[in-house]
């Protein structure tokens, strides 16, 4: 995948991570929350910190899986090896079988 690609996933999902940031910690107080019953040990930064990463990671996924899922058949079914290196039972519209 190349860097265009890359960017198309990674810069909106920093985007929507960063307002969901923001949402989620407008209603919920980093100190009140609980994991399997237990306060969590962790500073409100470290928890701000965290789920930054972790929604950012989601959406990241939701991005990676739109791009995917937009890509061409032919995109998606070409052989990576160059036309005179390819085996035998690489398909000869560009497809490896």
């Amino acid at each position: 995948m190349n860097a265009q690609r890359w960017m198309w996933i990674a810069w909106p999902a920093f985007l929507v991570a960063a307002v969901l940031e923001m949402v989620v910690f407008a209603m919920v107080d980093p100190g009140d929350l609980h994991w399997f019953g237990s306060p969590l040990e962790l500073s409100r930064q470290a928890i701000y910190t965290l789920a930054f990463f972790v929604f950012w990671g989601v959406t990241m996924a939701s991005s990676a899986l739109t791009t995917l899922l937009s890509m061409s058949p032919f995109e998606v079914n070409r052989c990576p090896v160059p036309e005179a290196e390819r085996p035998r039972d690489c398909a000869r519209n560009g497809g490896c079988g």
